[in-house]
């Protein structure tokens, strides 16, 4: 049950309260109000302290000192944390609730201020200084009341939380001491702001600080009130707009008119039919176009259908560049742009002679694979400069979504079409040369395959009705001329293989290199660094130290790179001579040999390691791919006494030790027929080691050269490293095909190798190798391990025969 104290009070006029005033008084802490006196005010207690305060006051003079914590949030305050000013005021009523929580109604009878706190421990009690204000009924005074007076008034009227029966409850008091309390407990302001009238301890300071406070609290309230009219008279237009729009829809509806005349709606249906789309995609538009009339222009459904018909509008339906067929032209902007790549300029060639037949053809995708840096992008920009299309470039390296292919749908927030539409808009027409570099790169993952969407765009028997999820329309991509670029053709997916034609672009030779900074890149490098009007000259050997010692690529990017760092040295050198010569220009021959290279580039990064073509056992030269071109690679053996163990070394990958684990088998099991003991293998162990261990290494090519080296090995008959081999080997012997001849032969020529096995498979591949790479190699095609032994042995190998005699002394010892 509710417990309800009544207690007997009597008015402030029936007895003087200053007189009966105890000197000491309990104090109950206020967490977020400020009671000024003569107001008469609830206050919920529930803290331990408090109540105990409050339950003494009652049982003793019922006077309790109010003050106000200075942060609401301390939930166990010190002396520190209230405030000394405060009200003395006396418990009118407590009522006590069932959750342990007291009701206390307290009547504010004078202002006070703590002047020390007492010793007890339960809550807080003090000394309280009573302050009683002194009124002086002059003309300062007055004005001072009267200037409240309106100020309050004014503040009544403009807030919106105040009633205004509060001005007539407020006419009714005349007191000045209690009109300023009353204004004082009716702003709507923080505790701060209403304790520092409480601080002020002569009256007329207090109603200075009042007439301030009510001065600030009505110019906030204004402008709060301008914003609110504003915002209101901006909503009440946009609805006006909007009740007049729907009312003319239906008075046009009800007349069977249009407003289409005089509108932008006209104008999209002018574009839609000017743009001769496909019938599908006029019927879509007119539709969404319909739909955008009838939707509201401030619905965000209204900003989605105009987007969207921007891009059936965009995107190019019937637009296309007239081809120049002329092969003579397309030859000559081929040779001028790029050197070398006869393949690649040959299947153009044969393109364009086809289009002057048939004047169109579909199945135009090429995939240009090779490693980085030798003009597969800038042959793609070439071929559309010959062709006279436009050109647009698209980066597949990292795509992951298949949405980036294909589009969003449009229930998506922020959707638009996938990466083909989008070029196709940025091409405006429906035939350019679309380039999609990096084809290999591409990723899945939970959003989908992106390579799978791939199969409908570079399909040309699909390509013509390509539906992106954004346009909702099929898009004709027959017209366009895809090419794609991949570093390595392993990591294109069989099914988009198959859709396109690969033609591979194989690494540079020194003589092209040459010849392509000759052409090419000193030329352009000089004119970005201002060095066209200059004399100079870059002689063949300086580039030549610069390729061998600098570079190390399949691809001609950082010899470009290098020779701009020259070119940067050189311009510099120039302006000092210019600026010591009073900045007079200088006319003088500028020669960059081989010394001024070394001179501007510092120390060769790579050093070339002549090969040591001396015949060495268990050593033997092999061949290998990299992603920057071919590589000689030496593959050492060596035997020791051990556990029968074949050790593995070089950072080799799994497909290189299965081919070392075919490679002994096979040596072990043809042993007799090389005149080797068939327990050679018995208490010993093989330990066959690649060099450059940092250097990851896979790839079954290797099997033929690390037979060779553990036969050498075994058999104490040292190898020739003059000859350089390549093949896998299986275990019967045989010598299998293998990828990247042409590195292979560049790096074998590089090297000063004279002579080169191939698998006997591989021959035909010969064919394609052009003339500079085979010059000076003699290149033989072996089709079994035994074929290829006599090249690389001197010494030759004897069967191990045993006579009649030795069998039966051997049989007695057994």
């Amino acid at each position: 049950m509710t417990e309800i104290k009544e207690l007997e009070v009597k008015t402030h006029h029936e007895e003087s309260i200053v007189d009966n005033m105890p000197e000491i008084l309990p104090i109950l802490p206020l967490r977020d109000v400020v009671i000024f006196p003569y107001m008469i005010y609830p206050v919920l207690v529930g803290r331990e302290q408090s109540i105990k305060a409050a339950n003494y006051a009652l049982d003793n003079t019922k006077y309790i000192f109010l003050s106000t914590q200075r942060k609401p949030n301390i939930e166990d305050p010190k002396k520190d944390d209230i405030y000394k000013e405060g009200t003395i005021a006396k418990i009118v009523q407590i009522l006590k609730l069932p959750n342990g929580l007291m009701k206390i109604l307290v009547d504010g009878l004078l202002q006070g201020e703590i002047t020390e706190f007492t010793d007890r421990k339960e809550f807080f009690e003090g000394k309280i200084k009573i302050i009683v204000p002194q009124v002086e009924n002059d003309h300062e005074m007055n004005a001072m009341i009267r200037q409240m007076t309106q100020l309050f008034k004014d503040y009544v009227k403009i807030s919106r939380n105040i009633p205004n029966e509060a001005i007539a409850a407020y006419d009714n008091i005349d007191e000045p001491d209690r009109k300023l309390f009353y204004v004082a407990a009716n702003i709507n302001q923080s505790i701060e702001v209403k304790q520092s009238i409480l601080e002020k301890i002569e009256i007329k300071e207090q109603f200075l600080e009042v007439i301030k406070i009510l001065n600030s609290e009505i110019d906030i309230l204004k402008i709060e009130k301008e914003i609110d009219n504003k915002v209101q008279e901006n909503i009440a237009k946009t609805q006006r707009k909007f009740i007049i729009q729907e009312q003319i829809k239906i008075l046009q509806d009800e007349l069977g008119e249009d407003d289409d005349a005089n509108s932008e709606f006209s104008k999209i249906r002018d574009q839609i039919k000017k743009a001769k789309m496909t019938k599908d995609a006029e019927e879509k538009a007119i539709e969404e176009l319909n739909k955008l009339k009838k939707t509201p222009s401030m619905s965000p459904e209204s900003t989605v259908i105009r987007n969207y018909l921007d891009w059936l509008l965009d995107v190019p339906w019937n637009k296309r560049t007239r081809d120049n067929l002329k092969i003579s032209h397309v030859q000559k902007i081929l040779d001028q742009d790029h050197f070398g790549l006869e393949k690649p300029k040959e299947r153009i060639i044969e393109h364009i002679a086809v289009l002057n037949l048939v004047k169109q053809m579909r199945g135009q995708i090429l995939c240009f694979v090779g490693p980085p840096g030798v003009g597969k992008t800038s042959l793609g920009k070439s071929i559309a400069r010959a062709l006279g299309r436009n050109f647009v470039r698209i980066s597949l390296g990292g795509v992951r979504d298949e949405a980036e292919i294909r589009g969003h749908r449009r229930t998506y927030i922020g959707s638009m079409p996938g990466k083909i539409i989008q070029s196709m808009k940025k091409a405006g027409t429906m035939n350019p040369v679309i380039l999609m570099d990096e084809i290999d790169k591409m990723s899945m993952d939970f959003r989908g395959d992106p390579s799978s969407a791939m199969l409908e765009v570079l399909d040309p028997e699909q390509n013509n009705s390509f539906n992106d999820h954004y346009l909702e329309v099929d898009y004709d991509l027959s017209q366009v001329m895809f090419i794609t670029t991949a570093n390595v053709r392993y990591n294109i997916p069989a099914p988009l293989q198959d859709r396109m034609e690969i033609i591979e672009l194989p690494g540079y030779l020194e003589y092209d290199k040459i010849e392509i900074a000759k052409r090419h890149i000193i030329t352009k490098q000089l004119k970005n660094h201002g060095l066209g009007n200059k004399n100079i000259k870059i002689t063949d050997n300086a580039i030549k130290k610069i390729i061998s010692e600098y570079t190390r690529e399949a691809g001609v990017r950082n010899l470009e790179r290098e020779l701009a760092s020259v070119c940067r040295k050189l311009a510099k050198d120039i302006v000092v001579k210019e600026s010591s010569n009073g900045h007079s220009p200088d006319k003088s021959r500028y020669i960059v040999d081989e010394k001024k290279v070394e001179e501007y580039l510092k120390t060769p990064r790579f050093r070339m390691h002549k090969h040591n073509l001396d015949s060495q056992i268990g050593s033997v030269t092999g061949l290998a791919w990299t992603s920057v071109g071919g590589e000689i690679l030496t593959i050492d053996v060596t035997i020791m006494n051990g556990s029968e163990k074949l050790i593995l070394t070089g950072q080799l990958g799994d497909v290189m030790k299965e081919s070392a684990q075919a490679a002994l088998s096979c040596i072990r099991s043809k042993a007799k027929q090389f005149g080797l003991d068939p327990d050679f293998f018995k208490g010993k162990e093989i330990h066959i080691h690649l060099p450059e261990g940092a250097i990851p290494k896979d790839g079954p090519s290797a099997g033929i050269t690390m037979a060779m080296a553990i036969l050498s090995a075994v058999s104490g008959n040292p190898a020739e490293n003059s000859v350089a081999m390549t093949g896998e080997i299986t275990l019967r012997g045989n010598i299998l095909p293998i990828g990247g001849l042409n590195e292979k032969l560049l790096a074998a020529k590089r090297n000063g190798i004279l002579l080169v096995l191939i698998p006997k498979e591989n021959e035909i591949d010969l064919n394609e190798i052009t003339a500079p790479v085979k010059e000076g190699l003699k290149i033989i095609p072996v089709d079994k391990f035994e074929d290829a032994i006599p090249f690389v042995f001197k010494r030759p190998f004897v069967k191990n025969t045993i006579s009649k005699k030795d069998k039966i002394i051997k049989k007695r010892r057994k």
